[in-house]
């Protein structure tokens, strides 16, 4: 039986950018998420925070992608842009549909559930470890321009043309066979 080859990561085919640093309080690069960021168990967005970031930097988008999903195209967990050069900290729930702990001003996006939150980790039960990547962008602009109801996808298009550095942390998940 051959190995499954994984999809590429959501920025193996972007221009090289400046890389700077993200960490996050409730994980660890290349652990397995906690329950609290499951789509089942807690539905959380996870706490991050990000420095040394290039000085020309006007704002900022964080994302959440599952390049691993069996769509073919791979699964939008959260997206939020507009997030001001001041804040270089989400707390854990930012991403909830209340709103709460985002700074003033940023942009919650439709993810691929449909929702403007952060959408848990929910791979099918059984399938091999997904990879998500939280990543952390430098924009070059104060406002990215698109609004709440923009796709994922056409945010990541905007993103390609107005980023100077990238962060990201990756995280793997898989749910149980029979769960």
């Amino acid at each position: 039986m051959t190995e499954l080859k994984r999809p590429p990561l959501p920025h193996d085919f972007h221009p090289p950018v400046a890389s700077f640093t993200v960490v996050s309080e409730d994980f660890e690069p290349g652990a397995v998420l906690k329950d609290a960021q499951v789509q089942a168990a807690g539905n959380t967005s996870p706490h991050l925070r990000w420095e040394g970031f290039p000085p020309e930097t006007k704002s900022f988008a964080v994302t959440c992608f599952d390049p691993d999903a069996p769509t073919g195209s791979g699964f939008w967990h959260w997206s939020v842009i507009d997030i001001p050069v001041s804040v270089t900290e989400l707390p854990t729930g930012a991403g909830s549909g209340k709103f709460e702990g985002l700074p003033e001003g940023a942009v919650q996006v439709r993810n691929d559930y449909g929702t403007k939150e952060f959408g848990g980790a929910a791979p099918p039960p059984g399938d091999p470890a997904h990879r998500y990547v939280f990543t952390v962008y430098a924009v070059d602009q104060e406002k990215l321009g698109p609004d709440s109801d923009t796709s994922p996808a056409a945010i990541g298009f905007n993103l390609r043309f107005h980023t100077l550095g990238r962060a990201q942390l990756l995280a793997e998940y898989a749910a149980p066979a029979g769960s």
